[in-house]
């Protein structure tokens, strides 16, 4: 059993990868169950599709904090870092299609003063 960690934004997405039928499991649910958008299935498969490696392997996710969308980049980060201590040979390909990029954007705080981060509150002179 392998496993890696994949983050996005303030999601964490903890990953066991193991010889298996393809399974997808996230948090004791099915993908289908925790993802119903068909876009961010896709997402998730990205790196196994890429290596055709969809039928090979199980996977079980952990996944923590954040949002859907984030939660399924930190998901496909985790399942190609995975993909990568399975076989190196991969790491090539997988980084030339962006997935072993860790996206480092985060949320800028907000400042007192301030409604939001940037936005100031309307001046008046007068």
């Amino acid at each position: 059993m392998i496993n890696a960690i994949g983050r996005r934004k303030s999601s964490v997405a903890r990953v066991y990868l193991k010889e298996g039928t393809g399974k997808i499991t996230i948090n004791k649910k099915d993908l289908t169950e925790y993802f119903p958008s068909a876009i961010l299935q896709y997402v998730v498969k990205q790196p196994l599709s890429l290596l055709e490696a969809g039928e090979k392997y199980d996977i079980k996710a952990n996944l923590d904090g954040g949002g859907f969308t984030g939660q399924s980049q930190a998901l496909r980060l985790a399942i190609a870092r995975a993909l990568v201590k399975v076989n190196a040979e991969d790491k090539k390909n997988l980084k030339d299609h962006g997935f072993l990029t860790r996206d480092a954007r985060e949320v800028e705080r907000k400042k007192p003063g301030q409604p939001k981060a940037r936005r100031r509150f309307q001046f008046s002179k007068r």
